[in-house]
């Protein structure tokens, strides 16, 4: 049985296993079938997978690969699949990689020459864009954004004017001082979307404005917990760089009082429109 179809790990290849991120129903039989005939599995975090494992009935052997030990682990790894032994790789919950360790080990695997096979399944990205009912033909994964305040917002200004969806991982002590980083930067009225809690008891979707997404988040305790994935609608091409006539008597009125910056994210604020756009037509009325 080959290794692209079959349920049964080949000896030197390195298995890329997708596990659920919350219904364990969601398991593949092939992935199960992976984890239970490989030599090792390489896990995030070996106690929240020896659970999958014990739902499973496995005794496969665990090693430990996360952010802090990967590039050290990550050769040794590699040279007990140069002498043929099979690994599986999966992460706490969802697709290995995205937004999570595993990619300095598929680089040297692929380096040295050892086959590395995908087995797909869950993933919270595609989960939730699938789902959100905002554009999916063209979309940009940001996972998570810095966790510091500055920084943050400096990414975020960035993203202003992309056009495609906007799909974000955050934390739950984190949510609200992203969504009020959004609302002044890309306006209360954007289309948005929190999914929380995919495929567990509390799956829920808000799909709002982000001026009431946050409201409706600040004001209920229980949209502020568990797993979230954060969906923007992208910027409207005709919008990125319009000023509509009453944003630009708004504007201008602030700038009587106020330096450009302060001024345009004020306004951005008032009228929804976007904040780079008005802080170019900010600095063309300050210079004229």
């Amino acid at each position: 049985m080959s290794a692209a179809s079959g349920t049964v790990a080949e000896s030197g290849v390195l298995y890329v296993v997708a596990t659920p991120i919350g219904n364990l129903a969601d398991l593949s039989a092939r992935a199960a079938g992976i984890l239970g005939s490989v030599d090792l599995i390489a896990a995030e975090d070996t106690r929240r997978s020896g659970r999958l494992l014990q739902h499973l009935a496995l005794q496969t052997p665990m090693i430990a690969l996360h952010e802090h030990n990967e590039r050290e682990q990550a050769p040794r790894l590699v040279e007990q699949l140069r002498v043929g032994q099979s690994l599986a790789m999966i992460s706490d919950a969802g697709t290995p990689l995205i937004s999570d360790p595993g990619f300095n080990l598929v680089r040297l695997a692929r380096q040295a020459g050892i086959r590395v096979v995908p087995v797909p399944g869950p993933s919270a990205l595609l989960c939730a864009l699938s789902a959100a009912g905002l554009p999916t033909d063209r979309f940009v994964f940001e996972g998570f954004l810095p966790a510091r305040a500055s920084a943050r917002r400096a990414r975020l200004e960035q993203l202003a004017d992309e056009p495609r969806t906007l799909v974000f991982y955050e934390s739950s002590h984190r949510i609200v001082d992203c969504l009020a980083d959004m609302v002044e930067l890309f306006g209360g009225e954007r289309p948005a979307v929190l999914a929380r809690e995919l495929t567990k008891q509390f799956e829920t979707f808000i799909d709002a404005p982000l001026e009431e997404l946050l409201q409706r988040v600040r004001s209920d305790a229980d949209q502020r917990k568990g797993e979230m994935v954060l969906l923007l609608h992208g910027c409207p091409a005709a919008a990125a760089h319009e000023v509509s006539a009453e944003a630009g008597r708004v504007l201008e009125t602030l700038l009587e009082e106020l330096p450009a910056g302060k001024a345009a994210r004020l306004a951005a604020r008032i009228t929804g429109v976007n904040k780079r756009a008005l802080y170019e037509r900010a600095l063309s009325l300050k210079g004229s």
